[in-house]
């Protein structure tokens, strides 16, 4: 496959369609759980549901859908993107690929440079692709987010060969193009950008670095002084809120059973610091560590009747479960599978105020949601574990604080029979069918 031809201002050359997959019902159900208090060398607090219920009525934005045009092994793909999103299908199918295009796009809008984006870029380059007559290869990628200012969809070709750089990126809103940039001397490192402004000059032209997003670097850019800047503006600055709001999580049991030392209770993308943050999150809100403590005794095999940590001697903190009758499990004793649940609920229960990630700090919390992506969901879990883990995040995302993206083998075992009840849930089948996803 060649790298596409170059997004050029004004042009509009129609797209291939792509494998649509179908959605599952929503119904709404809240918690109210009330605002932890805070240590004085905490960061800003996040806002607790009866702050988000108070804020302005407006849509936070958040990814509804994703390209992967040519990417990887897939091609010509549309991913739809709920509160709580499924991707389903066999090993090979594509689900790890999806979330990896997903955090490369969240990286990027966070200002990251391609490289360090893409450690291993010809991986994400499709095995059919041939080169050019400038021998160049590369990938496609895309998303569209929802929000305040409406869908806003975001188009990005990235060149892999013979050097790595962005090559042409498009940013569209109902039918208008409002960035585009293209290269044109490819012995420079930078790309034509054109952006719209719709006052004396339509557009506006300028160079821009070729290994970074140009919509997250467009805020820096653009003044906002004509009514067309504004309306680029809020879009641009709709996608970066929406991409860099994201908290990868993949919880390694190995690391969690050891005590580890009291440190700045934000849980870890690997959960390795389990026992320093249950210190924390069970004196500050005592309902969601009660809804921790239910969610984790629906799954477990015996007796649960609390989850804790206590310092040791040499300041190490230790995580336990209560027995009862004065029996304690160190969780150096429960097995891979009850450590992963435990870790996924606590996410899920906790959210953005105590997981280790980096929000957009100058946007107020109410109007941000995490999207927590979770490759293997299902790893080392049962039946019964995997399902009540789904429940706990319907209801966890119909707050609207926090999303959840995980893969998993068999959708219809995470679900069971009442998988339509679940909140906000949308499943993908990535099976390969002959459509153009496998």
């Amino acid at each position: 496959m060649t790298v596409p031809p170059q997004l050029t201002p004004g042009s509009r050359r129609p797209r291939p369609s792509a494998p649509t997959f179908g959605a599952a019902p929503v119904r709404r159900s809240g918690d109210t759980v009330p605002e932890p208090r805070r240590h004085p060398s905490d960061p800003p607090p996040q806002a607790a549901p009866e702050d988000e219920a108070a804020a302005p009525a407006r849509p936070r934005p958040a990814v509804t859908e994703l390209y992967l045009s040519a990417y990887a092994g897939l091609r010509r793909t549309r991913i739809p993107v709920g509160p709580l999103t499924l991707l389903a299908g066999p090993s090979g199918s594509g689900r790890s690929t999806v979330l990896g295009a997903y955090a490369a796009l969240a990286a990027l809008g966070s200002g990251t440079s391609l490289e360090k984006v893409f450690p291993d870029p010809a991986a994400c380059v499709p095995e059919s692709a041939r080169p050019d007559a400038q021998q160049r290869r590369g990938f496609r990628i895309g998303c569209t987010v929802d929000g305040p200012v409406g869908p806003v969809r975001l188009d990005l070709a990235v060149q892999v060969e013979p050097a790595l750089r962005i090559v042409g990126e498009r940013l569209t809103w109902q039918g208008t193009t409002l960035l585009e940039t293209a290269l044109s001397n490819p012995g420079r490192r930078f790309v034509h950008a054109a952006w719209h402004t719709a006052g004396a000059a339509p557009v506006t032209r300028g160079a821009l670095s070729d290994d970074r997003l140009t919509t997250a670097m467009l805020p820096l850019r653009v003044g906002g002084r004509t009514q067309g800047e504004q309306r680029v503006l809020a879009a641009a600055e709709q996608v970066v809120v929406a991409l860099r709001s994201v908290y990868a999580c993949e919880p390694r049991p190995a690391a969690m059973r050891a005590p580890v030392p009291v440190s700045s209770g934000r849980l870890l993308s690997g959960c390795d610091n389990l026992a320093d943050v249950l210190l924390r999150t069970r004196t500050e809100c005592a309902i969601r560590h009660g809804l921790l403590v239910s969610a984790v005794r629906e799954a477990a095999l015996r007796p649960v009747h609390d989850v804790f940590a206590e310092v040791r001697p040499g300041g190490l903190v230790e995580a336990l479960l209560d027995r009862g009758a004065g029996r304690h499990t160190p969780l150096a004793r429960l097995g891979d599978g009850e450590l992963r649940h435990l870790a996924l609920c606590l996410v899920l229960l906790t959210g953005p105020g105590v997981l280790e990630f980096d929000p957009a700090a100058e946007v107020p919390h109410a109007y941000q949601s995490l999207t927590v992506l979770a490759d293997s969901l299902d790893r080392d879990l049962d039946t019964r574990q995997l399902r009540g883990l789904v429940t706990l995040a319907g209801r966890a995302v119909s707050r609207g604080h926090i999303r959840l993206i995980g893969t998993v083998r068999d959708a219809g075992e995470a679900l069971g029979a009442d998988g339509a009840a679940v909140e906000g849930l949308t499943v993908v089948d990535l099976t390969p069918d002959g459509a153009g996803n496998g």
